[in-house]
């Protein structure tokens, strides 16, 4: 089918088009790409050949220079691409820039800076809490309806989806192991998150205020935090997530603009304790996304987590991130924290599905508490459109492999 003759109701229309970078079949050069159906166009190529001024943020091997360029012309560019790719007089010129989706090579499409990850989902927490501290009074921490948790992780890590993912090792001990011991984990596990991508900096010793989200952040992927959930209890008392955490967080090729999710934005839930004024969203634009996540293991689904679910927006996690002064940089990344609903069948972790081992899933092929080698997990999202249109998020993949 021809690159412009997308079905009607395809998530990766026109109303779409999401952000990428590919090399050609071929050829070993990245440019920046934008997804229409089941067709790569090069943007660069596009904005060349029709005499664009965006030629110079799209004619490049990533996305840095587009996200650096700020919210003007990130409106600027999705403007003219939805043009190119629907006015008829451009389809001579264009047609010919299309590669199909199955024959391109694709890469992280951005440099990435810092990377943080929060704890942003209530049933996560809670459920977290539940088994990890039965005799508490409250399943939550006192401080997490108070200020968005989160911790910093290791941006040399963070890999494009289709990376394999090798089995890390570290020391593990469990209760009643009367000393740790060194292996592979033998308790690898998943988090099915949101990651938000940020454009424009901000300046060291000045916080982002909410109402300032989208003049910074660009866009969101789905990004799978995995976790080797043996190492990380050993370890993380008492500063938190390390090893069990830093050996691999995988992204999705395409970066979806925040332009293309107007019509998915939603309340977040409703507040229970009184928030202080830097994360104060009352009277702010809704700050919630109501994105539809599955969760596959070798090709079975075994979740579909709610985004719109999340207690903490990413605008407040922005303006918690920074209210010390700490400044963004172009290419920061930071996810969401596992997204979990309130049923079984909505949890975004193996930890919550098998309630820490003691229940296996049924899959298929055979019966799972955590990730054995070979293991492929996807995470797929679709979020609300213009005029009842679904836009696909890109999907995230990674199989893993034996560890060395």
């Amino acid at each position: 089918m021809p690159p412009f003759d997308v079905p009607e109701g395809d998530p990766f229309g026109p109303h779409n088009l999401p952000y990428g970078v590919f090399s050609p079949p071929g050829s070993s050069e990245r440019t920046v790409g934008v997804r229409l159906g089941d067709h790569v166009l090069d943007a660069g190529a596009a904005a060349h050949a029709l005499g664009s001024p965006y030629a110079s943020l799209l004619a490049r091997p990533s996305l840095d220079a587009l996200l650096a360029a700020g919210r003007t012309a990130w409106s600027d560019v999705r403007r003219a691409l939805t043009a190119w790719v629907t006015v008829p007089a451009h389809r001579e010129t264009v047609e010919p820039l299309f590669h199909p989706l199955s024959e391109v090579t694709l890469h992280l499409p951005f440099a990435v800076a810092d990377y943080v990850d929060f704890y942003a989902s209530e049933n996560h927490a809670r459920n977290v809490g539940r088994m990890f501290r039965p005799d508490a009074p409250d399943s939550l921490t006192p401080n997490w309806k108070h200020l968005p948790i989160g911790y910093h992780g290791r941006s040399g890590t963070v890999v494009v989806s289709g990376t394999d993912v090798v089995r890390p090792s570290g020391q593990r001990k469990a209760p009643a192991d009367p000393a740790p011991v060194f292996g592979p984990s033998v308790r690898l596990d998943i988090e099915a998150e949101v990651g938000f991508v940020v454009g424009v900096p901000s300046e060291l010793g000045r916080p982002v205020p909410l109402g300032s989200f989208r003049d910074h952040v660009f866009g969101l992927c789905l990004l799978n935090d995995w976790s080797a959930r043996d190492v990380q209890a050993w370890e993380y008392v008492p500063l938190g997530p390390f090893l069990g955490k830093s050996f691999a967080t995988s992204v999705s090729a395409w970066i979806t603009p925040l332009d293309a999710l107007d019509e998915a934005r939603v309340a977040p839930p409703e507040r229970t304790h009184e928030l202080l004024p830097y994360l104060d969203d009352t009277g702010e634009e809704p700050g919630g996304y109501d994105l539809r996540i599955s969760v596959a293991v070798n090709g079975h689904v075994v979740s579909e987590p709610p985004f719109s679910t999340m207690y903490w927006t990413a605008a407040q996690q922005l303006a918690h991130m920074t209210v010390n002064g700490a400044s963004l940089r172009t290419g920061d990344l930071y996810g969401s924290g596992t997204v979990s609903g309130p049923t079984e069948r909505e949890r975004g972790s193996l930890l919550e599905l098998t309630w820490n081992g003691r229940d296996p899933l049924e899959l298929p092929d055979g019966k799972r508490t955590f990730l054995e080698d070979g293991d492929v997990v996807t995470l797929s999202a679709w979020a609300p459109g213009p005029d009842g249109v679904r836009v696909g998020l890109g999907e995230v993949t990674g199989r893993v492999v034996p560890a060395p």
